[in-house]
């Protein structure tokens, strides 16, 4: 049976390790370092660190794969291919070379858009209509190896990160089962990019969700659902950290400078530099997620205030 090697991390990984762990012979899981997280820096172990150890995978975890003692070590699992899923490592060429099948990226895009660390984040936060998986061949660059293939999804006008991220990974699991037996069968003609329509992204920072209010509307919105669940959309409501976990958009250009709070009929809006965001669902730092309903009812000051 196909000897695979496995490398991931985040949950998007998961359900495409589970596919390969039920279908073929995988060897070893390849993840990140432990990493401290949240207010207490406590070490939390990736998701897929999580289902190896719950499925008695073999596990490693090394700091870089550019070191020749890590290279050898992956050497001896003798993998015949290596799948990845948004590892976070560089695979330099010395590991890309290990398995004569070479390495295939699962990847949250069609590419050549979006290549890089927050393809779903950046394809919400720009209002792309669709997205999809692609597999593809990888080479030394960054997300610019020939697509093996690629299948797209619409993204839902209420599909926020973290519900997109569970589309795209069973996407990819259904994906790569489909193509994995043609590919070993040489039946998959790689696909060179067009590099010239290649759009990059970055890593995704905390700072990245702190909202201004002279933009617009539709694009704080789409902020809203692209930074959800992390690092959420937020203001600063009395010196205090403000999330907005779920808002909806008015056409409607209000006089007040942005950032005022509004009363519209039933609904709480605030002021942008084009059109309303009514918020549906928000959070005081340090206080339970509530309806904005509920919370203007509780600080009886917020309508009119002005959020910075």
């Amino acid at each position: 049976m196909t000897r695979i090697v496995f490398m991931g991390t985040p949950e998007f990984a998961v359900p495409i390790l589970q596919a390969l762990v039920e279908n073929y012979n995988v060897v070893a899981v390849y993840t990140r370092i432990d990493k401290p997280s949240g207010r207490g820096k406590q070490v939390v172990v990736s998701p897929v660190k999580h289902f190896a150890l719950q499925n008695n995978l073999p596990l490693e975890q090394p700091r870089s794969l550019r070191n020749t003692a890590e290279q050898h070590r992956l050497r001896e699992y003798n993998p015949d291919l290596i799948v990845v899923a948004a590892y976070g490592l560089i695979l330099p060429q010395a590991i890309l070379d290990i398995p004569p099948r070479g390495c295939i990226n699962t990847h949250a895009s069609l590419l050549p858009r979006w290549r890089g660390a927050s393809p779903i984040t950046y394809a919400i936060l720009v209002g792309d209509h669709e997205t999809g998986v692609t597999l593809m061949k990888m080479d030394a660059g960054l997300d610019t190896g020939d697509i093996l293939t690629a299948r797209a999804i619409p993204i839902a006008p209420d599909d926020t990160t973290g519900s997109l991220t569970e589309k795209l990974a069973a996407l990819g699991a259904e994906l790569l089962l489909e193509m994995i037996p043609r590919y070993l069968a040489g039946n998959v003609t790689p696909t060179p990019q067009d590099n010239a329509l290649a759009t990059m992204t970055s890593l995704v920072a905390k700072e990245d969700g702190q909202i201004h209010w002279d933009k617009s509307a539709t694009y704080i919105e789409r902020m809203v659902r692209a930074y959800q669940p992390w690092p959420t959309a937020h203001t600063n409501y009395r010196g205090e950290q403000f999330k907005i976990l779920r808002a909806s958009v008015l056409e409607h250009n209000a006089p007040e400078i942005p950032g005022t709070v509004l009363q519209i009929g039933k609904d709480i809006g605030v002021a942008t530099g084009k059109g309303i965001l009514l918020l549906r669902d928000v959070q005081l730092a340090g206080k339970r997620a509530m309806s904005a309903a509920e919370f203007a009812r509780g600080q009886r000051e917020f309508v009119g205030s002005h959020l910075a």
